[in-house]
């Protein structure tokens, strides 16, 4: 077996495992901003006021 191709291999993986490493956090990061940005909206979505007093006059 040839060192100089199974070290040329060896390279190869670290190299795929080293970018699949990198879109894996950089999609992490994204979901993170994501889940931020939803529990904003869904802050500023709440009313506390409504429901608390019926109109029964009308």
């Amino acid at each position: 077996m040839d060192i100089a191709a199974v070290s040329i291999g060896l390279k190869q993986v670290q190299l795929a495992q080293a970018a699949s490493t990198s879109i894996l956090k950089k999609a992490m990061d994204n979901a993170q901003v994501q889940a931020q940005d939803l529990l904003k909206i869904m802050e500023q979505s709440v009313q506390p006021q409504l429901g608390n007093t019926i109109d029964i006059t009308g």
